[in-house]
Parts: C-alpha cells; structure tokens; sequence
C-alpha cells in the first residue's frame, strides 16, 4: 500500500494483479426480452461495448443468463463496478466473474487399470499374477496308526472328558458276518458269496378317482 499527500488529504492507492481475475462476466436474471427482441439486445450490448469494443456475448435463454466475455480482465472489472446492480429495461441487473474450471484434460480419459480385473476379469491374468500354492493337507499319522491297530469291538479314546466337555471316542465297527476279530485274506473273500442285493420296493400309485368336470 502506497500513501502520498495532496492538498493536506491521504489518499490510499493499492495496486492490483488483473492478471488472475477472470477476463468474463455472467449477468443473472435478464429480462426474457432481451432473447427475443433485437433492438433492445442492441441497447443491452452497447452498455458493455463501451468499456470493450472486441466484447463477445453468449446469450442462455433456458437459464435467463448472457456471459459477456472481454478482451482483458481489467475491461471486465471495470464494466461490473459500473454496471452491478444498475437498472436495465426496469430491473436490477447484477453481474458477476465468470470462475473458469480446470479439469486437467479436455477429454474425459477412462479410469486407470489397476483394479479393473477385480470387476470384470479379463480373457488373461494380470502381468505379475502368480497361481497360489495349495496348502499340504494335514494327516494325524498318530490317530491312522491307532487305528489301523484296532480290532472290532475296540475302542480308542481320543480326547479325555473333562468337567466342562465330554470325551471323544472312536469305535470300530463289528463285522456283518460276523467270525473271528482277525483281519480275513483277500482269497477267502473271493470265495465267500457275495450277499443279493436288497430289492428296492417301489411305491404303489394311489388309486384313482375320478373328479367332477366342469
């Protein structure tokens, strides 16, 4: 801030950066008029024509506003510090900066593929996927051995009751023919005949009864 003294008054001068202020203004609620009638959009153009003559305007009839694009933004400041708020065709007109976006791109780019295969897969694995191992599969040699050292009608006690769980026993079952408790060859079952099969009896159909037709 710079202060000089002129006839005994301080006078405040601030200099100011038009370079970042946007170079359009948007004008809000006109007069729907102003879309259909030449002469008085010619009265509405030459109010901001005279603070730029290259001024361009873009009119928006479905929103009732005009965007008033200038050559340079310090035209642009001047015009809404003139024209804010000033009566037009019996109402208040009010501007304002028009605030320009960036989106980075013009284009709208698809989304990067890093996830992609989690939502469709594709014909191929991903570069860099590997197929899991399978685990190895836990065997109790422990409790095979027991086993296969039992005969039918013993049992073996795995787990040991406790006040709060029960014990947990595996019992071998009794031979359908029954015979000696040692193992029998292979050459006296190919000799033994093989029990029939037990017949399958099937169910008998209801009778049937004629019902009323109508």
């Amino acid at each position: 801030m710079q202060q000089a003294e002129n006839g005994g008054e301080e006078e405040a001068t601030v200099d100011v950066q038009f370079t970042d202020l946007p170079n359009a203004l948007i004008a809000c609620k006109v007069p729907e008029d102003l879309f259909n009638e030449g002469s008085l959009r010619a009265s509405f153009e030459g109010l901001f024509r005279s603070f730029d003559p290259e001024v361009q305007f873009q009119y928006f009839k479905s929103f009732r506003r005009v965007r008033i694009s200038f050559s340079d933004a310090l035209a642009a400041a001047e015009a809404r510090l003139r024209l804010h708020k000033t009566d037009f065709n019996g109402k208040e007109m009010r501007l304002y900066f028009a605030q320009s976006v960036h989106i980075g791109s013009p284009r709208l780019e698809p989304p990067k593929p890093e996830k992609q295969f989690l939502i469709s897969p594709p014909a191929s694995p991903p570069v860099g996927w590997e197929q899991s191992q399978d685990a190895t599969p836990v065997i109790n040699y422990d409790l095979l051995c027991a086993i296969s050292k039992l005969g039918p009608g013993e049992k073996y006690e795995l787990h040991t009751a406790t006040p709060t769980t029960p014990s947990v026993v595996v019992h071998v079952c009794e031979d359908e023919h029954g015979g000696d408790s040692s193992a029998p060859d292979d050459s006296d079952q190919d000799d033994k005949p093989r029990p029939p099969r037990p017949k399958i009896i099937q169910t008998r159909r209801p009778d049937y009864t004629p019902g009323v037709e109508q």
